[in-house]
């Protein structure tokens, strides 16, 4: 019988990294390794092994099946807030300009400006899309007669990874079905 993953080229399998409480490190980005990096941690024993593709790798005396998923033997803790990050501002606001609600053409906009004392700071940045920060320009949104949808605040990583949830990626192999939690249908 045909298997996908038996004609899949090995760079296309990489492996779901789950932490040693099988939870995934990351949900956004998903926490992926490449395959080489995933059998370099299992020989080192520094994971387990928790679902593997049907895609083997061979040497010259061994024979190994890609794993698919991956547990990390020694716990990780999460730091508590992320790194201030063009991505990580964007997946706290969803994604959407925070005047309009616009999902394209987005920018950064410093809610009270650079020119009046304004900092690059969680709690004073805000996802815009190019024509509201334009028109916005160097004024604050009251000055502007604009209004944010939510006021900028500084997210915990939790915070960030449950935005995650809401934007799974393009691809999730069958094996990672039981250990990822969104309302999709994962393709084969």
């Amino acid at each position: 019988m045909y298997h996908p993953d038996l004609i899949r080229h090995p760079d296309s399998c990489p492996a779901l990294v789950l932490n040693a409480d099988y939870t995934p490190l990351s949900y956004y980005p998903l926490s992926l390794w490449p395959w080489q990096t995933a059998i370099k941690a299992m020989f080192l024993d520094r994971v387990n092994v928790v679902e593997s593709y049907e895609r083997e790798v061979h040497s010259a005396s061994l024979t190994l099946k890609i794993p698919s998923v991956i547990a990390l033997r020694q716990y990780v803790k999460p730091s508590a807030h992320p790194a201030f990050t063009r991505f990580n501002l964007f997946l706290r606001d969803r994604f959407s300009c925070q005047y309009c609600g616009k999902p394209e053409d987005l920018t950064f906009d410093h809610v009270i400006p650079r020119r009046m004392g304004g900092k690059t700071t969680w709690e004073n940045v805000a996802t815009a899309c190019a024509p509201c920060n334009l028109k916005k320009g160097g004024r604050t949104p009251k000055e502007a007669h604009m209004q944010l949808g939510v006021s900028p605040t500084r997210p915990t990583t939790w915070q960030l990874q449950q935005h995650g949830k809401s934007f799974p990626p393009n691809y999730l192999h069958e094996t990672w079905r039981d250990w990822l939690y969104w309302d999709i249908e994962l393709e084969a």
